[in-house]
């Protein structure tokens, strides 16, 4: 395989030299990162020194501390996964993903973690695209169903309770874009996801697939926490809390894969700010008790309840809760606990959706 490697200046150039011709690569060119210490003027490595990786398929990294440490190392491993390279060093080995391409013109929202807003901007964007194309969502998350599913118009209450209580997941992020937007949805799921966002298990591409037979302008491709679907899309858009670091780990790759980053709730360099407002999908009656899976802007005279990811503390909440209507996030435990609950009381249950506010965002979607 045609190679490049990392070398540091804390390596004497011999030891460098002979490594380079004892590894199993054809190295092309070799990029110094950095280090003076035993680096001598004319330095022969046996190959030219390079600024890039060029035409190599495999980046092998020849460096060590104090020049090159974990964090620069994530960000050289980024760079090389994100032009399709090989990342490899002595005790580790990164694979660029295999992706799947497709037939239709596709978007997918990446998020660097669970609860940023992913899948509300992912509503966003298949909505406005909508406005003017025929759009399916293509969704995968970890209660997915066990083969891809199409959902063909908004799911009710009560069919999202007749779900969960066959023992499946009714507020799966499929379930919740096919509520929002009333775009055909198919539902999928994945196990597990690498430190680079690949899934160890998923369903996603035939699920895809099936996306693709029902002939749409567009597919709208929502992934799950930090894992990116297997899929080879015309437009990334990566969606970032505040309190993620742009520049660490493998967020680099996330971000120079991405054509468009949107924080929502904050601002970080380089993206587009954005703030999330509860929107009633029904009509809300006596007083209201709100349940979320985090901050949203609920902009309601009510009393907020933000626990569908913890169960425990949903239940205590739920044990005070002295509403007529229980106005939901379709997340977490909204569906077997919160719908369950307000249905045995005989209070009203109404689902929410979670608009972006973000000016400016349809212009940079455009031009992306």
């Amino acid at each position: 395989m045609r190679a490049v490697a990392l070398i540091d200046g804390d390596h004497f150039p011999e030891v460098v030299r002979d490594a380079l011709a004892e590894l199993p690569y054809e190295f092309v060119g070799a990029i110094l990162v950095g280090g003076t210490e035993k680096l001598r003027p004319g330095a022969d490595y046996g190959v030219p020194l390079v600024d890039g990786f060029g035409d190599a398929n495999v980046v092998v990294d020849l460096s060590d501390e104090p020049v090159l440490g974990p964090a620069e190392r994530f960000g050289w491993a980024s760079r090389a996964l994100a032009a399709g390279l090989t990342y490899v060093g002595a005790d580790f080995r990164f694979e660029p993903p295999r992706l799947e391409r497709l037939s239709v013109p596709s978007v997918a929202v990446l998020g660097t973690g669970k609860r940023v807003g992913k899948t509300a901007v992912s509503a966003y964007v298949a909505s406005r695209l909508a406005r003017d194309r025929d759009v399916v969502v293509v969704a995968m998350g970890r209660g997915g169903p066990p083969e891809p599913v199409l959902v063909r118009t908004p799911p009710t209450v009560e069919e999202l309770v007749a779900l969960s209580r066959s023992g499946r997941h009714a507020a799966s992020d499929y379930l919740e874009l096919a509520a929002i937007t009333g775009l055909p949805t198919v539902g999928c799921r994945r196990a597990g996801g690498g430190l680079a966002g690949r899934p160890f298990v998923s369903n996603v591409v035939a699920g895809a697939r099936l996306a693709e037979e029902l002939k749409p302008d567009a597919i709208v491709v929502d992934s799950s926490g930090s894992s990116i679907p297997p899929l080879a899309v015309d437009v990334r858009i990566l969606v970032v809390g505040p309190q993620h670091d742009l520049d660490s780990y493998f967020n680099t790759y996330r971000r120079l894969i991405a054509d468009v980053v949107v924080c929502v709730g904050g601002e970080l360099p380089g993206a587009v700010p954005a703030e999330l407002r509860l929107r009633p999908l029904g009509e809300l009656e006596g007083r209201v008790a709100v349940f979320t899976a985090g901050a949203t802007e609920v902009g309601l005279d009510a009393d907020v309840y933000p626990f569908l990811g913890d169960r425990v503390a949903l239940a205590a909440a739920l044990e005070r809760a002295d509403s007529d209507t229980y106005l939901c996030e379709l997340k977490g435990a909204a569906i077997d606990v919160v719908a369950e609950h307000a249905l045995a009381r005989g209070r009203r249950f109404v689902l929410a959706a979670n608009d972006v506010v973000a000016p400016g965002l349809d212009e940079v979607l455009l031009a992306a």
